[in-house]
C-alpha cells in the first residue's frame, strides 16, 4: 500500500532522473506538452474546487465544466487553449472569451490594434503599446507591426516617419517631446496653397511666404505700408500717404510728429517708420511668447517634468566634466606613448618572430576553445532543461499534494519513501528489456495521440455540421410527422368504415329477424319497412355529407377568396379571355419582332448620325406592350376559368340544397304513409313501427335543422357580397377586354408602319426623304402609343379604386413601370416636329410642379422657314405655353414684331422680354438654341446661333423683372397644361400669347433638370407627319459631343449581352468607364448569374464593389474606405476594375490605385452586364437584393465603356432602355443641398450685401429652429433663420419676422430678402414683410471684393442652431456676373452636406390631422377584414384639439413626443432572446377548454408566440413559428397533438389567429379562412397547467423540453388583441424588453419607453474606482436616470437629467459629492448628444457636447474597488437613496455605449426589464 500511495511521487522523480541519465537522450520519454507550468490562476482554481474534473472526463449535461475548461458536444471537458490570456472559453467551440493583457483572437493569440508583441511564444505582457515614437506617453500610430526585426508604424493622419516622430507636411509640432502634438498650419489663408511643404515651420508653426501684402507669425497683419483686414476680408491695400506711415486698420495717414516752440521740427524718413513697425511686430511676438509661457501648466506634472529636465542637465554637466578630465588624461597618455613608440618599434621586430610561433599555437588553442564553448553551450541547455524539469516536478508535487489533500509532513514522508525506492532501483540491473518495451509503448502512444488529434479535428468539423444536419433532420421529422398524421388519419377512416359496416351488418340482421317474426302476418308491412330502411340509408349518407359541407364551408369561402384574388390579378393585368385573340396577338407579336429585327439589320449600316436609331428605339415600345398583352391574356384565361369554377361551385351548392330539401319532403310523405299503413297492423307491429317512425321523424327534424343552419351559413356567405364581387369581377373583366381591344386596334397600324419603314429604308442611301418618312412613322407610332397610355392609366386607376387597398396586384405595378419606361424613352427621342400653323402638341412635363415654382429653366431648338406664304400675311406667331388653364401664372414664348419674346406672369402683370438684339428675320436657315430662365421675379432669355463653317457661336441675352412681391409660379397639378406650336380650339390663351400657331420646326431639350421631348405628349392636334416631315438637325447645332457621352436619368440602363463577343475573360480581365454625376448613390456595373453577382455602386459619393463568384466564404467587399476618390463632384472620373489571375480584384480611379482584395480562385461566371441600373425584378430578387447597398439607378453621364480595352456603343445594344446621347449641363448642376443639423456650405463671391442687396432661395424643413443664411462684415450681420416656425431676417440688428409660424411643415417655401438704404424687406411665399432702415442716409458703395457667406449654418456663429432640411434654387444679384441659380457643387467648403435628394418626411402632426379627417368620413365602416396590416384611425378632431392632444403627450421642453406614434394595443417583441410578457392569472375552466385569439405581424421564420405549462412541463400548450409556418401544439397524455399551417405567415402583414384546445381536440383558425382541426384518442389523465402565461417568448430554460431550440427564442414582431375564452387579457405581471409597436421610420439604438424599464449590463462591464463611460442620447423627456451603480456598502454613482441639466452624483463611503453641466443647446431638441463621464478615484469629470465640468471629492484611503452591476436607463426603486431628486426612468434613445473603450451590446445584457426596445429606436 505504501508503494501504491507513493507511486505518484516516484513517477515525476523517475522522469527527472531519466532526463539527465545521458547528454544525448533520455531512457524514458514522456509527453509533457500539455502539462507545463501550471499558472497561478489555475492553481488557485484547483485549490478552490472540492472535487476536480480531469481533462477529457465526461460530465452530465446538467453540470458545467470548471473554469478554464470547456464542454464539448459529447459532454467531455477539455482545457481552454487561450495562451494564458483568458480563463474562459465557449462550450462547444472552445473560443476564448474576455481576452486579457491587450490580446484578442479566438485563442487570444494576437495583440489588439495599437499594441505589438508575440502572444504565443512570448509571455502575455509582451503586448505593449506601439513605440511610435514613445509607448504610452506619445503614441501617434493607429497600429504597428514587426517586419525584419524592425517595428513599422502605421501613423495617424498628421504624423509621418518610420516611428511617427515627425509632423506631416502642412502641420507643425515636435511629437518626440512629451505633451506635444502636430497641429495644422494656420496662416490665416494668406499663404501659397501650392507650397504645402513650406507652408509653415515644421516645429514652431511660423508661416513662411505670406501673400497678399501680409506679415506676422500667422500672416495675420498687413505688411508695413499697407492697411486693411488680413484675416477675414484679406484686403491689405497700399497706404496712400506719399511714403508716410498709415494706420494698419483704417489706412489713415499718421501725424508727422509734435511741433512747437520747445521742440525742434523733426522729420523722420521711411527707415525710421519701418524700424518702428518692426519694433511693434517684435512687441507683438514678445506678447505672444509671453502668453505662451504663461499658458504653460504649472501643475504637478509640469513641475515633475522640469525636475526631470533639471536632473538631466545636471547629469549631462557631470558627464561633460568627466569627459574633459578623461581628455586630459588621454593627452598625457599620448605623449608618453610617443616616447615609447620608438622602443616598441624595436620590440616589434623581435615579437614578430615570436608571434609567428605563437600563431600556430593560437590556432590550436582557438580550436580547443571552440570545442570548450560548444560543450559549455550544451551544458547550459541541459542545465536549463534540468531547471524546467525541476520546476515542473515541483509544480506536480504541489499539484499532487493539493489533489490528495496531503500535509507537508505527508509529502516529505512519501518523498523519503520514493528516494528509498529509487536507491533500490539503482542497485538493480538496468531495465533493458523494459526500456525497449517502454520505447515501443511510447511510439505507439505518440501514433495514437496523432490519430486522436486527427479524430478531434474531424469531430469538430462534423460537429459544425450538426446544426445543418439537425435542421434537415427537423424538416424530415416534420415531414414524417405530417406523413404519420396522414397515415393515422387514413387508419381512422378505415376503422370508421369498419365500424359503419359492422353497424350496418347488425342492423341488417336485426331487420331480418323482425322480418321472420311478422313475415306470415304482415308481408306488405315488412316490404314497406324494408323499403323505409333502405330509404333511411340515403338521409344518413346525406347527413354525413352535409356535416362535411358545414365543416368545410370555410374551405369553400377560402376557394372563393382565392378566386377573387385571381380575378383581382386578372383585372390588375387588364387581360382579355378570348383564346383566338390571344393566339392572334402572339402571332402578331412574333411577326412584329421579325420585322423589327429585319429593320434593325437594314438600319445598322446606314444610321451614321444616330437619329434613325432613336426613331426606331421609339417604335420598340410597341413590342414591350404587345408582349405584355400576351402575358395578360394568359392570366385572364386562368382568372376566367377560376371564375367559372367558383360560379359553378356556388350553383352546385344551391342545387344540392334544393335537391336535399325535396328529398326531405319526399321522405316525410313516405313516413306519413308508413304510419297510416302501420295503424292496421297488430299491436307488436304497431309499436315497433311507431318506434321506427318516431326515429325517422327525429332524424328528419335534425336533418331539417342542420339544413337550415347550412342554408343560413351559405346565406351569410352570400351576404358577404360574394355574388356581387363576382358580378363586379365580370364587369371589370369586360372593361379590361374592351381596353385591350382598344390597345390592339391602336397598335395594329404600328405593324404596317414597321413594314413601310423596312421597305422605305431598303435603299436608304443617305436619302433625306427616306429619313423623313422614318421619322414620320416614328411620330405616328409614338402618337398612337401615347394616346393609348392615358386610357390604360385611367383603367388602372379605376381598377385600383375598386379593388381592396391591401390586395393591389404586382402586375399593376409592372404595367406602371412599363408605362414609365415608355414615357422615359419617349422623352429621349431627339427628333423635331414640324408645325404648319394649325397643329399643336400637349406635352407631358415629368418635372415636379413644386420644383418649377421658384426656378424654371427651359431649352429648345428652333428652326424658322424662309419665304413661307403664311408668314408674309402674319409674322407674329405663338410658340409655347406652360401654365394654368385659367391663364394665371404662366410662361410662354412668342414671335412679335420680328423678335422672339419671352413672356411670364406670376399672378399680376405680364413681363415681356423681347430679344431685340437678334431679329427673327436675321436667323439662319438651320436650328438655333433658345433657352429661357426665371429665378423668382427675374427672367432671362438666351439665344445661341451656331456657325455652319466653324465652331464659333453667336450668343444673345436679354433680362427682365417682375415689379412687386410676386415671385412664385403657382401651377396646380390638375389645372396645368403645356402646349407647343399651338393650342386646341377650345383653349383660350392670355392676350399676350393669343397669336396664330407656329410655323417651323421645334425640338424640346430640357425642363429644369429633366430631358423632355415633344414625343412624350398627352395629345396632338392636326399633326400630320407625312405631309409635314420633321426637319433634320445638323451636328453644328450640338454644343456637346453626342458620340462619346450617354445620359442616364436614374430610370434607364444599358444592357450588354454576350460581352465576350468583343473580348475574352482571361488572366487579366478589365472593365473601364468614365462617369460624371452630382448625386450620392447609383449603380454603375451589375452582373447576375443565379445566386452569383458582381456589383459596382457609388455610395455616398464613393465607390463600393461587392461580388460573389460562388465563394465558399460568401461575398467579398472592396470599398474606398479611405475616401481616396470622391466621384460625385460633377466631373468626369475614369474608373477601372481589374480582375487578376482569377483571385485578385483591383479598383482604380483616374489611374490611381484605390484598393485591392484577394479571394478564392474563381473565374468570372457572367455573360451579360448591366450599366447604370437594372430592371426592378432583378434589383428586387432575393438573390441580389440583400447584397446591394444601393438599388437606385445612376443619374448623370457616362462615356468610354470598355471591356478588355474594346469599345461598346451602349445605344446600339438591343437591351438598352431609357438613356440618350449627350451630357446636358443643366442636369449636372447641384441646385439643392440637404443639411443634417451639423452641416453647412460656404463660398466667397463678389456680392454687395450692404447697402443694397437682393437674394432668394427655397427651403424645406420639419425643425422649428435653424440658421438658413449668414454673412458678416465686421459688426454688421445679415442672416435669415427660422425661429419657432417663423422666418426671421436680421439685417444690422434690425429683425423682420413673418406673421406665419408654420413654415416647418415639410413643404417647400420661397424666401426673397432685399436690403436698400430705405427699407429692409422679407418676402415669404409672396407675402411681404418690411421695416424702415434706421440708417436712412445712403452710404458709399464699397469696392468690389469677394464676400464670404454661409448656407445651413456657420462655424463662427453660436447664436443659432444649424439648419436641418433642404435649401435649393438660391440666387443673388452679383457685381461681376448675371443673375443665375447657385451651383452648390462649386462651393469650396462643404461640411457634411448632401447635394442630391431631400430626405425630409411629412410632419407627424399633419399626418395625424389627415387621418382624423379621413376617419370622420368613414361612417359605419367597421367591418374590416382581419389579417391585413391596416392603419388604426381615431375619431375626427380639429387641428386645435390635435395640438392639445400632442401637447399632453409631449414634454414642453422637448421637440419629440414622449410617446412615439404606435399601433393601439399592439406590442413589439424581440431584440433579445427572452423578450416576453408574463400573465399570472389563469381562469378556472382553462383545463377543460381554452380558446385563444391573437393578431400578429412578423418577418421572422422562427420564434415563440404563446406558451404555458405545469411545473415539470409535462402538460403544456403552445403556439410558435417554425420555418415561417404557424404551429399549434399541446399534449394529450404522453402524446403531442401538432397542427401546422401549410402557408407561411412571416410576410410582415397582420394576421388573426385563433387556436382552441378542447380536451383531446385542437383547432387552428387563421384569418377566418383556414380551419385546421386534429384530435388524438382521449386519455383519463388530468390535464392541469399553472402560471405564468408567456407571450412573445419564455423565461430562460423554459420550453426546451417540448420545442426545438430555434423556436424557443423570442418572437420578433408585433402582437395585439390577446383574448382568452372571449375576454381580453390586459393585466401584465412582468415585462421584459417589450415596447409599443411603433409606426414610422426607425434607426439603430436602444429605446427606453415612457412606461419605464432598465438594462443591467453583463458582468464583464462594471464601474470601479477608475473608469470612462461614453454614450449618446436623444431624450424625449427632460428628466430621467441615465446610469446607476450601487454597492452593498452604500456607495453609489448616479447619472441623471433634471430639467435638461445633466448631473453626476456619487458617494465614495465618506460623503456625497456631485458635478453638473447645463448645455447651451437643449438636450431635448430631437438630435443626438454625446455624454462622457470619467472617474479617477475621488475626481469625476462630466463632458456634455464638449462642455466640461468636474468635481474633486474627499479621498477615501480605505476605498475598495468593488465590481457591482451597472443599470442603464433606470433602476429599481429599492436601490435609490433619498438624496436623489430624480427617480424617473429615462425616456428616449441611447446608442454607442462604451465603457473603458469596450463597446457595450445591450442585446447581450444580463437583464432587460420593462418597456425597452433593443437595437430599434423610433425617429419620429
Amino acid at each position: 500500500m505504501a508503494l501504491i500511495s507513493a507511486w505518484p511521487l516516484i513517477f515525476p522523480t523517475l522522469f527527472f532522473l531519466g532526463c539527465f541519465s545521458s547528454s544525448k537522450g533520455s531512457d524514458f520519454h514522456f509527453d509533457t506538452g500539455g502539462s507545463s507550468a501550471v499558472s497561478n490562476q489555475e492553481s488557485a482554481v484547483i485549490r478552490g474546487q472540492q472535487q476536480s474534473v480531469a481533462t477529457g472526463s465526461l460530465v452530465p449535461f446538467a453540470e458545467k465544466c470548471q473554469e478554464g475548461f470547456y464542454q464539448t458536444a459529447s459532454g467531455n471537458c477539455l482545457h481552454c487553449n487561450c495562451n494564458g490570456n483568458a480563463n474562459k472559453c465557449l462550450d462547444g467551440s472552445g473560443i476564448c472569451v474576455d481576452c486579457q493583457r491587450n490580446t484578442t483572437g479566438k485563442q487570444c493569440e494576437r495583440c489588439l490594434d495599437g499594441y505589438i508583441g508575440d502572444v504565443v511564444r512570448g509571455v502575455p505582457t509582451f503586448c505593449q503599446p506601439c513605440p511610435c515614437p514613445l509607448p504610452l506617453v506619445a503614441n501617434f500610430a493607429d497600429s504597428c507591426h514587426r517586419k525584419g526585426g524592425v517595428v513599422r508604424c502605421v501613423c495617424k493622419e498628421n504624423y509621418v516617419g518610420p516611428n511617427c516622430e515627425r509632423c506631416a507636411p502642412g502641420y507643425y509640432g515636435n511629437p518626440i517631446l512629451i505633451g506635444s502634438t502636430c497641429k495644422k498650419c494656420d496662416c490665416s489663408g494668406n499663404s501659397d496653397p501650392n507650397l504645402i511643404f513650406e507652408d509653415c515651420d515644421e516645429v514652431t508653426g511660423q508661416c513662411r511666404n505670406c501673400l497678399r501684402n501680409t506679415t506676422g507669425f500667422k500672416c495675420e497683419q498687413c505688411a508695413p505700408g499697407y492697411y486693411g483686414d488680413a484675416k477675414i476680408a484679406k484686403n491689405c491695400t497700399e497706404c496712400n500717404c506719399r511714403g508716410e506711415p498709415c494706420d494698419s486698420r483704417t489706412g489713415e495717414c499718421l501725424a508727422e510728429g509734435p511741433t512747437g516752440t520747445d521742440c525742434p521740427t523733426i522729420r523722420c524718413d521711411k527707415c525710421i517708420w519701418d524700424l518702428t513697425d518692426d519694433i511693434q511686430l517684435a512687441i507683438l511676438s514678445i506678447d505672444e511668447s509671453k502668453s505662451i509661457f504663461l499658458s504653460i501648466s504649472s501643475g504637478v506634472a509640469a513641475h515633475r517634468h522640469l525636475n526631470e529636465l533639471n536632473s538631466t542637465v545636471s547629469h549631462l554637466k557631470m558627464k561633460l566634466s568627466e569627459k574633459e578630465n578623461y581628455s586630459l588624461f588621454r593627452k598625457n597618455q599620448i605623449d608618453n606613448a610617443k616616447t615609447d613608440l620608438n622602443n616598441l618599434l624595436l620590440d616589434i621586430e623581435i615579437l614578430e618572430e615570436q608571434g609567428n610561433q605563437a600563431s600556430s599555437k593560437g590556432l590550436q588553442v582557438q580550436k580547443e576553445t571552440m570545442e570548450t564553448i560548444h560543450h559549455a553551450t550544451q551544458l547550459e541547455e541541459e542545465l536549463g532543461n534540468m531547471k524546467d524539469n525541476i520546476q515542473e516536478i515541483s509544480n506536480k508535487m504541489k499539484y499532487y499534494g493539493i489533489q490528495h489533500e496531503l500535509s507537508p509532513e505527508d509529502i516529505i514522508q512519501k518523498l523519503n519513501l520514493a528516494e528509498k525506492m529509487l536507491r533500490e532501483i539503482q542497485h538493480r540491473k538496468p531495465f533493458t528489456n523494459q526500456k525497449l518495451i517502454a520505447d515501443n509503448a511510447a511510439e505507439t502512444a505518440q501514433e495514437l495521440l496523432r490519430q486522436v488529434e486527427e479524430w478531434q479535428l474531424r469531430y469538430n468539423e462534423t460537429r459544425s455540421l450538426f446544426p445543418i444536419v439537425l435542421d434537415q433532420l427537423s424538416d424530415y421529422n416534420m415531414k414524417l410527422s405530417d406523413l404519420q398524421e396522414a397515415l393515422d388519419q387514413a387508419r381512422d377512416y378505415v376503422r370508421q368504415s369498419e365500424d359503419i359496416n359492422k353497424e350496418n351488418m347488425a342492423k341488417l340482421e336485426e331487420n331480418e329477424q323482425q322480418q321472420e317474426k311478422v313475415k306470415e302476418q304482415t308481408d306488405d308491412v315488412n316490404s314497406i319497412l324494408l323499403s323505409a330502411t333502405d330509404t333511411l340509408v340515403e338521409p344518413q349518407q346525406f347527413s354525413t355529407k352535409l356535416s362535411d359541407a358545414i365543416k368545410n364551408v370555410s374551405g369553400f369561402y377560402a376557394e372563393i377568396d382565392g378566386a377573387k384574388k385571381g380575378l383581382q390579378e386578372k383585372l390588375a393585368n387588364l387581360s382579355r379571355f378570348d383564346d383566338d385573340l390571344v393566339q392572334q396577338a402572339m402571332e402578331h407579336a412574333q411577326q412584329l419582332q421579325r420585322l423589327a429585327d429585319e429593320l434593325d439589320w437594314n438600319l445598322h449600316s446606314v444610321d451614321t448620325n444616330g437619329l434613325v436609331k432613336k426613331a426606331l428605339n421609339a417604335s420598340n415600345v410597341y413590342e414591350n406592350i404587345a408582349t405584355y398583352i400576351d402575358e395578360a391574356n394568359e392570366t385572364a384565361l386562368l382568372a376566367l376559368n377560376t371564375t367559372h369554377r367558383v360560379s359553378d361551385a356556388v350553383v352546385g351548392i344551391d342545387t344540392q340544397i334544393i335537391f336535399r330539401k325535396d328529398e326531405s319532403e319526399r321522405l316525410l310523405n313516405q313516413a306519413k304513409k308508413l304510419q297510416e299503413t302501420a295503424d292496421a297492423s297488430n299491436d307488436l307491429t304497431v309499436a315497433d313501427t311507431s318506434h321506427r317512425i318516431a326515429g325517422t321523424i327525429a332524424r328528419k327534424d335534425a336533418l331539417k335543422s342542420r339544413l337550415k343552419k347550412a342554408m343560413d351559413k351559405i346565406q351569410l356567405i352570400e351576404q358577404g357580397d360574394i355574388r356581387q364581387r363576382l358580378d363586379q369581377s365580370k364587369l371589370f373583366t369586360q372593361e379590361a377586354v374592351d381596353a385591350t381591344m382598344a390597345v390592339t386596334q391602336t397598335t395594329t397600324p404600328m405593324a404596317k408602319n414597321l413594314k413601310n419603314w423596312s421597305e422605305n429604308l431598303q435603299n436608304f442611301e443617305h436619302d433625306a426623304v427616306a429619313y423623313d418618312r422614318a421619322v414620320d412613322s416614328a411620330g405616328d407610332a409614338v402618337k398612337n402609343l401615347t394616346e393609348v397610355i392615358p386610357q390604360l392609366l385611367d383603367k388602372l386607376r379605376t381598377v385600383d379604386q375598386k379593388l381592396p387597398a391591401n390586395n393591389i396586384s404586382a402586375s399593376i405595378q409592372r404595367i406602371r413601370e412599363l408605362i414609365a419606361q415608355t414615357r422615359s424613352v419617349a422623352s429621349k427621342i431627339q427628333v423635331s416636329m414640324k408645325f404648319e400653323g394649325q397643329s399643336a402638341v400637349e406635352v407631358n412635363p415629368k418635372t415636379s410642379l413644386d420644383d418649377l415654382k421658384a426656378f424654371t429653366s427651359m431649352s429648345l431648338y428652333m428652326k424658322l422657314p424662309k419665304d413661307h406664304p403664311q408668314l408674309a400675311a402674319s409674322s407674329d406667331r405663338f410658340v409655347l405655353y406652360l401654365g394654368n388653364k385659367n391663364a394665371k401664372d404662366y410662361m410662354g414664348l412668342a414671335i412679335k414684331n420680328d423678335n422672339l419674346v419671352y413672356i411670364y406672369n406670376l399672378g399680376g402683370r405680364d413681363v415681356e422680354i423681347p430679344l431685340d438684339s437678334k431679329p427673327i428675320s436675321s436667323w439662319p436657315a438651320y436650328f438655333s438654341i433658345v433657352k429661357v430662365e426665371r429665378m423668382g421675379k427675374h427672367g432671362k432669355i438666351f439665344l445661341t446661333v451656331p456657325s455652319p463653317s466653324s465652331t464659333a457661336e453667336e450668343k444673345f441675352i436679354k433680362k427682365g423683372e417682375v415689379l412687386g412681391a410676386d415671385s412664385l409660379l403657382d401651377l396646380e397639378p390638375k389645372n396645368t397644361v403645356f402646349y407647343v406650336g399651338g393650342v386646341p380650339p377650345n383653349f383660350k390663351l392670355p392676350p399676350s400669347l393669343n397669336l396664330p400657331g407656329f410655323i417651323g420646326c421645334l425640338e424640346l431639350v430640357t425642363l429644369n433638370d429633366d430631358i423632355i421631348s415633344l414625343y412624350n405628349f398627352k395629345h396632338i392636334y392636326n399633326m400630320n407627319t407625312t405631309a409635314s416631315p420633321p426637319c433634320a438637325r445638323n451636328k453644328l447645332a450640338f454644343t456637346q459631343s453626342r458620340a462619346v457621352s450617354y445620359f442616364f436619368d436614374g430610370s434607364g440602363y444599358a444592357l450588354v449581352r454576350n460581352i465576350e463577343r468583343r473580348g475574352r475573360f482571361s488572366q487579366v480581365t478589365r472593365f473601364d468607364i468614365e462617369v460624371r454625376t452630382p448625386t450620392d448613390n447609383g449603380i454603375i456595373f451589375l452582373m447576375v448569374n443565379g445566386s452569383m453577382f458582381f456589383s459596382l455602386v457609388m455610395q455616398n459619393g464613393f465607390l463600393s464593389l461587392r461580388y460573389d463568384f460562388g465563394f465558399s466564404s460568401g461575398p467579398v467587399l472592396l470599398e474606398d474606405s479611405m475616401k481616396k476618390a470622391q466621384i460625385n463632384d460633377a466631373k468626369f472620373h475614369e474608373i477601372s476594375v481589374i480582375y487578376h489571375n482569377s483571385k485578385k480584384m483591383i479598383l482604380v480611379v483616374a489611374r490611381q490605385h484605390i484598393k485591392s482584395v484577394e479571394n478564392e480562385k474563381k473565374a468570372i461566371p457572367f455573360t451579360d452586364i448591366y450599366i447604370g441600373g437594372a430592371p426592378s425584378e432583378i434589383l428586387k430578387s432575393s438573390s441580389v437584393s440583400p447584397h446591394l447597398s444601393v438599388n437606385t439607378g445612376f443619374k448623370g453621364c457616362m462615356k468610354g465603356f470598355q471591356f478588355q480595352k474594346k469599345d461598346f456603343n451602349l445605344l446600339e445594344e438591343p437591351g438598352t432602355l431609357g438613356i440618350s446621347y449627350g451630357c446636358p449641363e443643366e442636369s449636372l448642376i447641384s441646385r439643392r443641398a440637404y443639411f443634417n443639423g451639423e452641416s453647412y456650405i460656404s463660398s466667397s463671391q463678389k456680392i454687395a450685401f450692404f447697402p443694397e442687396f437682393e437674394g432668394g432661395f427655397n427651403f424645406r424643413t420639419l425643425q422649428p429652429n435653424g440658421l438658413l443664411f449668414y454673412h458678416t462684415e465686421g459688426p454688421d450681420m445679415l442672416s435669415v433663420s427660422i425661429n419657432d416656425g417663423a422666418v426671421v431676417l436680421n439685417a444690422k440688428g434690425t429683425e423682420i419676422q413673418s406673421k406665419e409660424k408654420r413654415y416647418n411643415d415639410g413643404k417647400t417655401h420661397f424666401i426673397i430678402t432685399s436690403v436698400s438704404p430705405e427699407r429692409y424687406e422679407l418676402i415669404v411665399d409672396d407675402k411681404k414683410h418690411s421695416k424702415k432702415n434706421p440708417v436712412r442716409h445712403r452710404t458709399e458703395q464699397t469696392p468690389a471684393s469677394a464676400k464670404k457667406f454661409y448656407f445651413g449654418g456657420s462655424p463662427i456663429n453660436t447664436q443659432y442652431a444649424n439648419f436641418t432640411g433642404c435649401i435649393s434654387n438660391a440666387y443673388f444679384i452679383k457685381l461681376d456676373r448675371e443673375v443665375e441659380v447657385e451651383d452648390f457643387q462649386r462651393y469650396p467648403e462643404k461640411v457634411q452636406t448632401s447635394l442630391y435628394g431631400c430626405p425630409v418626411d411629412s410632419p407627424p402632426v399633419a399626418l395625424l390631422h389627415k387621418k382624423g379627417k379621413n376617419s370622420s368620413k368613414a361612417k359605419g365602416s367597421h367591418n374590416k377584414k382581419v389579417g391585413k396590416d391596416k392603419e388604426r384611425t381615431s375619431k375626427a378632431t380639429d387641428l386645435k384639439n390635435l395640438d392639445q392632444e400632442m401637447s399632453v403627450k409631449t414634454d414642453p421642453d422637448c421637440q419629440l413626443s414622449k410617446n412615439p406614434k404606435a399601433i393601439e394595443h399592439a406590442h413589439q417583441f424581440g431584440g433579445i432572446a427572452n423578450s416576453r410578457q408574463e400573465f399570472d392569472h389563469i381562469p378556472k375552466d382553462f383545463s377543460d377548454r381554452s380558446q385563444f385569439s391573437i393578431s400578429l405581424k412578423t418577418h421572422s421564420s422562427h420564434g415563440m408566440i404563446f406558451y404555458v405549462s405545469d411545473q415539470e412541463e409535462d402538460n403544456f400548450i403552445t403556439l410558435f413559428v417554425a420555418h415561417g409556418r404557424l404551429i399549434f401544439m399541446f399534449n394529450v397524455g404522453h402524446q403531442k397533438l401538432r397542427i401546422k399551417s401549410q402557408e407561411k405567415y412571416n410576410d410582415g402583414l397582420w394576421h388573426n389567429v385563433i387556436f382552441v384546445r378542447e380536451k383531446n381536440t385542437g383547432r387552428l383558425i387563421i384569418d377566418g379562412l383556414r380551419v385546421l382541426e386534429e384530435s388524438l384518442p382521449s386519455v383519463n389523465n388530468t390535464w392541469q397547467v399553472n402560471g405564468p402565461i408567456y407571450i412573445g417568448g419564455v423565461a430562460p430554460g423554459k420550453a426546451v423540453k417540448n420545442i426545438q431550440i430555434n423556436s424557443v427564442y423570442s418572437f420578433n414582431g408585433c402582437l395585439s388583441n390577446l383574448q382568452l375564452n372571449g375576454r381580453s387579457i390586459t393585466s401584465v405581471s412582468q415585462t421584459f424588453s417589450v415596447t409599443p409597436c411603433f409606426e414610422g421610420p426607425s434607426e439603430a439604438g436602444t429605446y427606453f419607453s415612457s412606461e419605464g424599464g432598465y438594462v443591467i449590463l453583463d458582468e464583464s462591464f462594471s464601474l470601479g474606482l477608475k473608469f470612462e463611460v461614453v454614450f449618446e442620447i436623444r431624450p424625449r423627456s427632460s428628466s430621467g436616470i441615465l446610469m446607476h451603480g450601487h454597492s452593498v456598502n452604500g456607495e453609489y454613482l448616479n447619472m441623471h437629467m433634471k430639467q435638461g441639466q445633466v448631473i453626476v452624483k456619487l458617494n465614495n463611503g465618506i460623503r456625497d459629492f456631485s458635478t453638473s453641466v447645463t448645455p447651451k443647446q437643449s438636450l431635448c431638441d430631437g438630435t443626438w448628444h454625446r455624454i462622457a463621464v470619467i472617474r479617477d478615484s475621488n475626481v469625476v469629470q462630466l463632458d456634455v457636447d464638449s462642455e466640461v465640468n468636474h468635481v474633486v471629492g474627499p479621498l477615501n484611503p480605505k476605498a475598495i474597488d468593488d465590481r457591482e452591476p451597472v443599470f442603464v436607463g433606470g433602476v429599481p426603486e429599492s436601490l435609490l437613496t433619498s438624496s436623489l431628486t430624480t427617480r424617473n426612468s429615462f425616456t428616449g434613445c441611447i446608442r454607442n455605449f462604451v465603457i473603458d473603450g469596450k463597446p457595450v451590446s445591450f442585446s447581450k445584457a444580463a437583464l432587460v426589464s420593462g418597456a425597452v426596445s433593443i437595437n430599434t429606436c423610433p425617429t419620429a
